[in-house]
């Protein structure tokens, strides 16, 4: 089984994310793997394209061991793996749901806040806590932060790297929807909905909006690959990885 497992039901696809052993993770197979597919889906015939994680989470976000990677050839390609990832979700001429459960948090987040719909399990955690480790967001969160929660708030969040629970990322706007025991059934009758509704229409007025946006989140995109690129070879974000690995708290300088 790969990374990715892609289930095909005719106007509804479902992309699970599947590295279970490592929350979902997302290391250079899954991103490439993941973009690959999403690439695909877009020119299928699905309406609907269903987003979860397999296992515990949905994705504690960026593989720890990829951070550690030194190549700046790799960095480069993972980069843009990630761009090519989130720029396809967001504009995919489907109606698009993420499912999260467990850990939402990094890239993981990022890439769950790039769909049309995001509905929590009650016990998911969500953090956009690249701060902790001397990074900053990518994969457009930026972009999607501020669309949801608006720039003052969404830097604070940011800044701060808490982790929150489903309910108060509810009362944010960072969830659509909060639901307890059975999410699959929930996603499936959301689903249902969906394929009795215009959804062309939909996908009109979701249009509107990617075409006005995409520039903007392609320039977050870039702007997020060049300072990830800078915060890499800072002492900050050396000492972070080093504490993260070690189990302990970091102690930043600034610098």
């Amino acid at each position: 089984m790969g990374t990715v497992k892609v289930t095909d039901q005719g106007q509804v696809v479902v992309v699970e994310l599947n590295r279970p052993e490592s929350l979902n993770a997302m290391n250079v197979e899954m991103l490439e793997t993941l973009a690959e597919e999403l690439e695909n889906i877009a020119k299928g015939d699905a309406k609907v394209v269903v987003l979860k994680g397999s296992g515990n989470a949905f994705s504690a976000g960026g593989d720890i061991k990829m951070m550690l990677e030194k190549d700046e050839g790799n960095f480069d390609r993972v980069m843009d793996s990630i761009g090519s990832m989130i720029t396809t979700l967001y504009t995919m001429p489907k109606i698009t749901i993420s499912a999260i459960h467990g850990a939402a948090a990094g890239l993981g987040l990022s890439l769950a806040l790039a769909s049309d719909f995001v509905v929590a399990h009650s016990s998911t955690k969500l953090a956009m806590n690249f701060i902790k480790i001397g990074l900053i967001p990518d994969g457009g969160g930026h972009f999607f932060m501020e669309k949801r929660l608006g720039e003052a708030k969404a830097k604070q969040m940011i800044w701060e790297g808490k982790t929150i629970s489903a309910a108060h990322a509810l009362e944010l706007g960072l969830v659509d929807r909060i639901e307890n025991d059975g999410m699959e059934d929930v996603i499936m009758k959301k689903v249902s909905t969906l394929l009795h509704a215009p959804t062309q229409a939909m996908l009109e007025t979701k249009q509107i909006y990617t075409k006005t946006s995409l520039p903007r989140l392609q320039q977050i995109l870039e702007l997020e690959k060049n300072a990830q690129g800078r915060m890499r070879k800072s002492d900050d974000h050396k000492e972070g990885i080093k504490a993260f690995v070690e189990k302990r708290t970091p102690v930043f300088t600034g610098k």
